[in-house]
């Protein structure tokens, strides 16, 4: 496979991943945080240190807005939920070390 093919491929699945983000709003980020140790807020970070390393300047809030699909303040207020006693203490073990 070529390179352009590999890139091209792997836009293909990011862009599907996104959509598929956006389809599932009733995930939240802790639940995918504790389950796979990465969330929306993760790929959003990714994103933004991609860009940065290609010499691109992007900010936070511009990358999280590529990830959610819309500012995240409006996305935080409208789909995200309060987490739970059990969701928090998932985390608490689970949490990267950062």
């Amino acid at each position: 496979m070529d390179q352009q093919t590999r890139l091209e491929l792997e836009a293909a699945a990011f862009r599907r991943l996104l959509q598929h983000l956006d389809s599932r709003k009733d995930v939240q980020n802790i639940d995918m945080m504790n389950l796979t140790g990465f969330c929306r807020n993760c790929l959003s970070r990714w994103y933004q240190e991609a860009a940065q390393s290609m010499g691109l300047a992007m900010d936070k809030e511009a990358a999280r807005e590529v990830v959610y699909g819309m500012p995240y303040a409006a996305w935080k207020e409208k789909y995200q939920a309060e987490a739970n006693a059990t969701q928090l203490a998932d985390f608490e073990q689970n949490k990267p070390a950062d």
